[in-house]
């Protein structure tokens, strides 16, 4: 299963993602992280020092066909040269990055997420998370159009709804088989209501609440993963819940429904918003 993280800029996708993939591979799934950002920061989440996260995706693995760029190297080859050992056995990847001023467009970049993408998609018991940058163009390249399902992170405020909106409608177009957001950063109950008539109104499915915290706002502090920083946290807890009913195994993608997300009122009872 493929699952990507997306929304606007710090919206929280980065610390969702590199926290989910450690709880699932603590479940005992078999997890890659790809940090999709040209502009990388997935490694300090997930609790990888930044030496040992200088490798990156080569645009020589692609090759170019009718249906899109595609890997010339297996799966296993390309996660045993290039990707980076994580806590918990997570495997990490990293899109490459601009190395100079003036080196024009990433495309090649995007084209290796995508073409790494699809091959996970027959990797046997594999739970793919994919952190995108603060843009809509992993949509509009087709970065993300192998993901199994798109999670558009959203605060309790205008902008941040509009954004995930627009990510919406583009991946309306494109493959992914379902699309859903995240409501985060949810202080009380009406932030919670306010992103879910947001939802209602504009025909979005809404498949959880993450409730702020302040320990989040601490570990980045510190530099350190929440994981690491507050096991306990409530934060930790709601990604848990939520991560552990997207993932189901030997279950097809198209019928998989998540099960009643955390509320905020619950999260609430495990820590002071």
């Amino acid at each position: 299963m493929r699952i990507a993280v997306a929304g606007k800029g710090g919206a929280g996708k980065t610390t969702i993602c590199a926290t989910a993939a450690r709880l699932l591979a603590r479940s005992g799934q078999r997890v890659v992280a790809i940090d999709g950002d040209t502009n990388p920061n997935l490694h300090s989440a997930i609790g990888v020092d930044s030496q040992a996260a200088l490798s990156s995706l080569p645009t020589s693995l692609v090759s170019r066909r009718f249906e899109g760029p595609r890997l010339t190297a297996s799966i296993d080859e390309v996660l045993r040269w290039h990707a980076i050992a994580a806590p918990d056995g997570v495997r990490l990847v990293r899109m490459g990055m601009p190395q100079h001023a003036d080196e024009g467009c990433m495309c090649s970049a995007h084209a290796t997420v995508s073409a790494l993408l699809a091959d996970l998609g027959v990797a046997p018991g594999t739970v793919t998370l994919l952190d995108l940058e603060a843009s809509p163009e992993h949509l509009s390249r087709g970065t993300a159009r192998h993901c199994d399902v798109l999670l558009l992170v959203a605060e309790p405020y205008y902008r941040s709804l509009e954004a995930a909106k627009l990510q919406a409608s583009l991946a309306a177009e494109t493959s992914i088989e379902r699309v859903a957001v995240v409501a985060n950063k949810c202080r009380q109950p009406s932030d919670a209501a306010a992103i879910e008539e947001y939802c209602e109104r504009h025909g979005l499915e809404l498949v959880g609440v993450l409730p702020w915290s302040e320990a989040v706002l601490a570990a980045d502090a510190r530099s350190r993963p929440l994981l690491d920083h507050a096991p306990d946290d409530a934060m930790v807890a709601a990604l848990g819940t939520l991560f552990g009913s997207l993932v189901v195994p030997d279950a097809d993608v198209s019928t998989r429904r998540a099960a009643p997300e955390p509320t905020l009122a619950a999260a609430s009872s495990k820590a002071s918003l």
